[in-house]
């Protein structure tokens, strides 16, 4: 009779162990801690999930925060508690991402979206100047060099973090399109429609430091014509 007993109370313990497990396993990731943060032209993103169940962490990243994201990435140790990936490409205009997690019983899910922000520990609301660019100079049909006087446009400017801030208040209103150059002419990229009032970019969209041209333009007519310069260091 004592070792049915026994039997019986090992076989609740056990069903009770393995019911558990399973809850366990059926429990969804938390991640309450998932940011993604504008650094130096690049975006890095942070998690917490301590799911050891997590065999493929994927990085998907979108423009409009509902619709078209890709996996641009994956999680190098998926089933670590903290983790984290750097977008060192990412897109003109606003940046969402969101995680998708694969477990080992062939479950998946979504992590929640969220919209890449400022780092607000790098002085990213600082425009830099004359005083932060090389000296450009001329020579006059004299033969004398001549500072040329130079300003930041109030439309598009770099700030103290590398990236590139454009300021258009009337952006709901108005319909401006921004192109981007090389100093020689050649092409870059374009924000086809700013349909807000302030946008960043990041400054690997550039991919290299120095002077570049951009001309904006205002319900199809030109508004500006200039040119900003992105540092190689950064304050």
């Amino acid at each position: 009779m004592k070792q049915t007993v026994r039997c019986i109370i090992v076989m609740i313990f056990l069903t009770g162990a393995f019911s558990a497990a399973k809850a366990q396993e059926a429990v969804p990731p938390v991640l309450p801690d998932f940011s993604a943060l504008i650094k130096t032209g690049k975006i890095q993103l942070d998690w917490i999930s301590g799911f050891p169940n997590a065999v493929q962490i994927g990085v998907q990243r979108s423009l409009d925060s509902v619709l078209n994201f890709t996996t641009i990435g994956y999680a190098t140790n998926p089933a670590t508690q903290r983790n984290a990936y750097l977008d060192n490409k990412p897109l003109p205009g606003k940046n969402y991402y969101r995680l998708f997690i694969l477990f080992k019983n062939n479950t998946y899910l979504h992590s929640k979206v969220v919209l890449a922000t400022a780092d607000t520990s790098i002085a990213g609301d600082t425009k830099i100047g004359a005083q932060d660019i090389p000296t450009m100079t001329t020579t006059s049909e004299d033969g004398k060099k001549e500072v040329i006087p130079w300003k930041p446009s109030n439309y598009i400017y770099t700030t103290a973090d590398g990236n590139i801030n454009i300021k258009l208040p009337m952006a709901m209103q108005k319909k401006y399109q921004v192109k981007f150059y090389e100093p020689t002419g050649v092409f870059l990229f374009e924000v086809e429609h700013v349909s807000e009032p302030f946008l960043i970019l990041e400054k690997a969209i550039f991919m290299h430091a120095g002077w570049f041209d951009f001309e904006i333009f205002e319900n199809g007519k030109l508004l500006e014509k200039w040119n900003l310069y992105i540092p190689l260091s950064y304050r």
